[in-house]
C-alpha cells in the first residue's frame, strides 16, 4: 500500500475512476487534419465498408492518446509515465451521425520501488478495443 497523502491511499487491486470519452466524424475529421492521417477508413463509409470493416473506425492512435490521458492526468503529468503499451484488438466503430464512448479505466496491478504498474480496459460499446494495455508510473 502506498500513502499519498488524506484519503490517497492505493494498494494492489484498487480499481480507478472510470473516464468516458465520446467520439464523434467530427473528432476523428479533426484528428485527420492535425494528425495528416487522411486514411479513408476514418471517415469515408462506403470506403471503409469496401475494405472489409464495419463502418468509419477511429484512429488506433486517437484512441491510444486518449487512453494515454486517462493515464496521465491520473498519474498527476506526462513526466510521471515510465511505460505505456497496448495492442490494438477491435476497432471503435464511429457511425454517421453517433457519439460512440470510449471507456477507460485500470486496475493497480502491482506497487514496488515507488513504481505503480496499471492494467488498463478500455472498450467502446461495450467491446474491448485494446488488449495488453498497460502503463507503469509514479504519482505525483
Amino acid at each position: 500500500m502506498v500513502d499519498f497523502g488524506s484519503a490517497r491511499m492505493i494498494e494492489v487491486g484498487t480499481v480507478l475512476p472510470t473516464q468516458v470519452f465520446t467520439l464523434d466524424r467530427a473528432i476523428l475529421k479533426a484528428y485527420a487534419d492535425a494528425s495528416g492521417d487522411q486514411n479513408p477508413i476514418h471517415q469515408n463509409e462506403e470506403f471503409a465498408v469496401s475494405v472489409g470493416l464495419p463502418n468509419v473506425i477511429a484512429h488506433g492512435m486517437l484512441t491510444m492518446a486518449l487512453v494515454g490521458k486517462y493515464v496521465t492526468d491520473w498519474a498527476g503529468g506526462a513526466a510521471q509515465v515510465h511505460e505505456f503499451s497496448a495492442r490494438f484488438i477491435k476497432p471503435v466503430i464511429v457511425p454517421a451521425n453517433e457519439k460512440v464512448d470510449l471507456t477507460v479505466s485500470a486496475t493497480i496491478a502491482s506497487i514496488e520501488d515507488g513504481k505503480i504498474k496499471l492494467d488498463i480496459t478500455a472498450t467502446s460499446a461495450g467491446v474491448k478495443v485494446l488488449g495488453m494495455a498497460k502503463a507503469v508510473v509514479t504519482k505525483k
